[in-house]
């Protein structure tokens, strides 16, 4: 599981956003949007740096947890 902070990140649009990118990448992915602490964590076979690219694709800005 991983776990960022994406400050950019305001509203339920951003976070379905969010979820679409990573959906693209592993269509079983487990994601979980907490938009009042600005938190994603994802539960996904893939490792950390293809999910953070896929993130930062949509047009946000991921950092560390």
């Amino acid at each position: 599981m991983i776990e960022v902070q994406i400050d950019d990140m305001t509203s339920d649009r951003c976070a379905s956003t969010i979820t679409k990118a990573v959906h693209l990448l592993d269509h079983g992915a487990k994601v979980e949007i907490d938009l009042a602490t600005k938190r994603v964590r994802v539960e996904s076979p893939l490792g950390p740096v293809k999910l953070v690219a896929a993130i930062r694709s949509a047009g946000f800005t991921p950092t560390a947890a």
